[in-house]
C-alpha cells in the first residue's frame, strides 16, 4: 500500500527543471544527432553513385556497427580515465574531420568507395566515444530522481532529429550537390565541441575512486570494472538479456525495406512517410516513459514494454495488409523506446561513476556489436520468406521476456532498492 502511495505522490509532485547544464548536454547531443543523421542519409546515397553492387552498399551499414564490437570496451575505459568533456569534443572533431575529408574528395571528384568505408569507421569510432561520454555525464548534471526524464528527453531528441529532420535535410542537400550534406554535417559537429567544453567540472570525471582510508583517490582498473559487472548478478543477467533482445530485433528488421516494398506494396516515394510514422511512435514512447515509470514502477514498465514489442514484431510478419503491418511495427518501436529510458537510467543509478564507462562499453559491445551478425542472419533467412524474420524474432523476444519476467520485475525492484541504500550510505559518509 505504501508503495502505491509513494508512486502516486511522485507522479503528482511538480517536476523541477532539468537545469542549464543538462540543456547544454542535450543541445550538444541534438546537434551531434543532426550531423549523424545527415551523414547516415548522405553516405549511402553517395555510395550508389560509385557502385551498383548490393554487397558493397551493405558493407557500409555493417561497418557502422563494427566500432561498437571492437572499440566499445576501450571507449568505456577512455571515458572512465579522461575528462569526459574533452572526450565529447575530441570525438566530434574526429567525426567532423572525416566529414570534411569526404566533402573535399567529393568536391574535387576524387571520392572512392574505399574512402567511404574508412570514413564510416571513423564516424563509428567517434560515436562510441561521444555516446559513452554523454551517458556517463548525465548523472553528474541532473539529480537521481530526474534520470528517467533526462534520458527520455535525450532519446526523444535522437528519434525526432533522425526521423523527421536529418533524413529529409540530407536528401534535399544531396539533390543539390553531392558534397553539400557532407559540408553541412561537418559544421553540425562543431557546435557540440563548444558546448562540451562549457559543461561544469562535475561532468569531467568519475575517473577515480576513494581509498578505504578516504585520503588520496586511486585509479580504478579495467579488471576491477569487469569484475564488478561479472559479480553483479542482476546487471550481468540484464546485459545478456538485452543482448539477446537487441539481436532478435536486428534479426527481425533485417529486410524491413524489402518487406515494405514487396509483399506490402508500399510505393518507393511513400517509404519516408512510413518511416516518419514509425518514428512518431518511438518519439511518443520516449516522452511518456518517465511518467509510466512514476505511475507503475520501473520493472513493471520494462517488462510490459519489451513483451509488447515482441508481440508487435511478430504481428508485423502476420499482418494481412500494409496498414496493420505499419501500425504493429510502429507500436513495437514505441515500446522499445519506453524500455530504453528506464533501462538507461537504471544503469546510471546502479553502476558507480568511476567504472560506468567501461560497464556501458561492455554492454554495448555485446548488443550493438552483434547487430551486424544478427542482421546478416536475418537477411539470409528472409530469402525463404520476407515475413519469417519477423515471426522468428518476435517469438524469441516474447519467450525470452516471459522466462526473464522475475528478473525484470522483481530483480529490478531489488536492484533499485539496493542502489538507493548504497547512495544514502555514501551520502552519509560524505556528510561525516
Amino acid at each position: 500500500m505504501s508503495t502505491v502511495k509513494t508512486s502516486a505522490a511522485t507522479a503528482s509532485a511538480p517536476r523541477r527543471p532539468l537545469g542549464r547544464d543538462f540543456g547544454k548536454l542535450w543541445t550538444a547531443a541534438a546537434f551531434s544527432n543532426l550531423a549523424d543523421g545527415i551523414g547516415r542519409t548522405a553516405v549511402p546515397l553517395v555510395a550508389v553513385t560509385l557502385t551498383q553492387d548490393p554487397l558493397a552498399i551493405s558493407v557500409i551499414g555493417a561497418l557502422a556497427f563494427v566500432p561498437w564490437l571492437v572499440f566499445g570496451l576501450p571507449a568505456g575505459m577512455i571515458v572512465d580515465r579522461v575528462d569526459r568533456r574533452y572526450i565529447m569534443a575530441t570525438a566530434n572533431i574526429l567525426r567532423g574531420g572525416a566529414a570534411v575529408w569526404l566533402a573535399v574528395l567529393g568536391t574535387t571528384g576524387s571520392l572512392t568507395l574505399w574512402a567511404l568505408f574508412v570514413a564510416t569507421l571513423l564516424f563509428g569510432f567517434g560515436e562510441t566515444l561521444f555516446d559513452n561520454a554523454t551517458n556517463a555525464i548525465i548523472p553528474s548534471v541532473v539529480r537521481r530522481d530526474q534520470l528517467d526524464r533526462a534520458n527520455g528527453w535525450l532519446q526523444a531528441a535522437q528519434v525526432t532529429i533522425d526521423n523527421f529532420i536529418a533524413t529529409p535535410i540530407g536528401g534535399v542537400l544531396f539533390a543539390v550537390s553531392l558534397a553539400l550534406p557532407l559540408w553541412t554535417g561537418s559544421a553540425g559537429y562543431l557546435v557540440p565541441v563548444i558546448l562540451a567544453l562549457l559543461l561544469p567540472l562535475s561532468a569531467a570525471r568519475g575517473m577515480a575512486k576513494a581509498t578505504d582510508a578516504g585520503s588520496r583517490p586511486r585509479p580504478v582498473s579495467t579488471r576491477e570494472a569487469l569484475r564488478y559487472l561479472v559479480g553483479h548478478r542482476y546487471l550481468r543477467s540484464m546485459v545478456l538479456f538485452t543482448a539477446l533482445i537487441g539481436c532478435s530485433l536486428s534479426f527481425a528488421q533485417a529486410a524491413t525495406v524489402l518487406y515494405l516494398l514487396g509483399p506490402l506494396g508500399v510505393p518507393v516515394a511513400a517509404i519516408g512517410f512510413v518511416t516518419a510514422g514509425i518514428g512518431a511512435m518511438a518519439l511518443a514512447g520516449s516522452l511518456v516513459a518517465s511518467r509510466l515509470v512514476d505511475r507503475f514502477g520501473r520493472g513493471e514498465v520494462m517488462f510490459v514494454a519489451i513483451l509488447v514489442s515482441g508481440v508487435m514484431i511478430a504481428l508485423t510478419g502476420l499482418a494481412p495488409n500494409v496498414w496493420t503491418a505499419v501500425a504493429a511495427f510502429a507500436v513495437s518501436a514505441g515500446a522499445v523506446s519506453i524500455w530504453n529510458v528506464p533501462w538507461g537510467s537504471l544503469r546510471q543509478q546502479i553502476v558507480p561513476a568511476p567504472i560506468f564507462g567501461r560497464v556501458l562499453g561492455v554492454s554495448r559491445t555485446l548488443t550493438w556489436g552483434l547487430f551486424p551478425v544478427a542482421a546478416l542472419l536475418g537477411g539470409w533467412v528472409a530469402r525463404i520468406d520476407l515475413r519469417v524474420p519477423f515471426l522468428i524474432g518476435g517469438a524469441i523476444i516474447v519467450v525470452t521476456t516471459l522466462v526473464a519476467a522475475r528478473l525484470i520485475v522483481r530483480g529490478t525492484r531489488e536492484a533499485v532498492a539496493a542502489s538507493e541504500t548504497e547512495h544514502a550510505e555514501a551520502g552519509g559518509e560524505t556528510a561525516r
